[in-house]
């Protein structure tokens, strides 16, 4: 994964101004964190085709994203999970982009490369609160996850069937601050978009099924969500919003998609 993501450094720096973004011609995006490798590979390939638009990106969470494109204050609003009932009511339209694994991580030194989906949800709900009970050291599990509201969160707990039961020894705001706490702790477990998945953790295989591309597109490994990229009532804001919403439903937004770790929805 890590040496994928590398070429995308250079837009990442681009993707940062937010929704003020004042250029004529800029669309600006607002929402889940982890989209934000995703909207970094579609920025620059879109900058590419149209040297004179540029893509801001603004990470506050995919409920956030959502708020901020019903409120006018963005172009796209950015989700990684589904629309609820009253996003939908208000008006939110969601636009499937892609799709994207939910990976279970742990710290590099942890023996263990395999949990079931009961395992997974017993940990999760503290009925295992032991490395040692699946076959690990004698240690403590530290349980790491995502805030309230987080798309991530919402679609792992649905897939381990712990929706309000979870656990967690401490919650996160983004991916990257995920990887970074159970990087640095060799008890930890924790999960994120498997395309924020760098060397500094290891994903785990769930059933047998690792957390991989090819897994996620056979149907074979069970934690995935929607990366939706949402307008408001009135559709795309702008001519030039409109324009890249098009791009990165198209099947031409499939290869950098792809590249960005994520499984496109475009053939």
């Amino acid at each position: 994964m890590k040496k994928r993501l590398i070429p995308l450094l250079g837009a990442l720096l681009i993707l940062t101004a937010g929704c003020g973004g004042g250029a004529r011609d800029a669309v600006s995006t607002d929402g889940s964190t982890s989209m934000a490798v995703v909207m970094a590979a579609l920025g620059e390939a879109y900058r590419e085709k149209h040297p004179g638009v540029v893509v801001n990106y603004s990470g506050t969470g995919s409920g956030a994203g959502v708020e901020a494109v019903l409120a006018g204050t963005c172009d796209i609003g950015l989700s990684s999970r589904e629309l609820t009932e009253a996003e939908r009511a208000a008006g939110a339209a969601g636009h499937l982009a892609a799709l994207d694994g939910v990976a279970v991580v742990v710290h590099p030194d942890n023996p263990i490369r395999e949990l079931t989906l009961p395992q997974l949800t017993a940990v999760f709900t503290g009925l295992i609160t032991q490395w040692s009970q699946l076959g690990g050291p004698a240690a403590p599990i530290a349980v790491y996850g995502r805030e309230a509201g987080s798309g991530t969160r919402s679609a792992f707990e649905a897939a381990v069937s712990a929706g309000g039961r979870c656990v967690y020894t401490n919650e996160y705001g983004s991916a990257g601050d995920v990887a970074g706490g159970v990087a640095a702790n060799p008890n930890a477990i924790g999960y994120l978009s498997l395309a924020a998945v760098d060397g500094s953790v290891v994903p785990l295989s769930l059933g047998g099924a690792a957390c991989t591309l090819e897994n996620l597109q056979a149907g074979l490994y069970p934690i995935w969500r929607p990366f939706l990229l949402v307008t408001g009532p009135e559709g795309p804001r702008s001519a030039a919003a409109g324009a890249f919403l098009n791009y990165a439903l198209s099947p031409a937004a499939a290869g950098p998609i792809a590249r960005a770790g994520a499984t496109p929805a475009a053939p």
